[in-house]
């Protein structure tokens, strides 16, 4: 009888304290404490650091956040298996590059063939291989149209290998 009684007490007690212990925390995770903090734009001598990085077949994170006319030190890496690109560029610049890749297609045996498109629609482009990364300090241009991030290794853009580019002011949260 008394091992009952004693069962009921833990259990009325623990019925009281688990609210009471979740209440606590939730009231603790809203105080005023922000996990990222408001973006700060960079600047040539103090540029912002974002990284990008590349899965099989996918961006992290999915939408970047850029400050128009801010400097920013990109941080690309490949977590993937195969070799991946960050080509950052509007709508005219990601077919320029598909079309370019799409060329070198199924090449023979041997060397990466080199690909290029003309500059008037080069954008900027990253090649990273498996387990790498590769940094590169970018100026953002000030008057940005569209802007997305892609990868035009054959194959890799059809699978949705893409990802957006929110241009956003100085202090908004990510």
């Amino acid at each position: 009888m008394r091992t009952v009684r004693n069962s009921l007490v833990g259990i009325r007690v623990a019925a009281v304290a688990i609210p009471l212990l979740v209440g606590l925390l939730l009231a603790a995770c809203a105080a005023d404490s922000v996990a990222t903090p408001p973006i700060s734009p960079g600047t040539p001598g103090n540029p912002r650091e974002v990284n990008i990085i590349t899965k099989d077949y996918s961006f992290l994170p999915p939408e970047v956040d850029l400050v128009p006319g801010e400097t920013v030190l990109l941080h690309v890496i490949n977590g993937g298996l195969v070799v991946h690109e960050v080509v950052i560029g509007d709508m005219t610049v990601q077919d320029a590059w598909e079309a370019a890749e799409a060329a070198v297609a199924n090449p023979p045996p041997g060397p990466t063939p080199l690909v290029s498109v003309p500059p008037a629609v080069a954008g900027l482009r990253i090649v990273v291989e498996s387990g790498q990364r590769v940094d590169l300090l970018w100026t953002v241009p000030v008057n940005p149209g569209p802007l997305l991030i892609g990868c035009h290794i054959p194959g890799h853009w059809a699978k949705g290998m893409q990802a957006a580019i929110r241009f956003v002011r100085p202090g908004m949260l990510p």
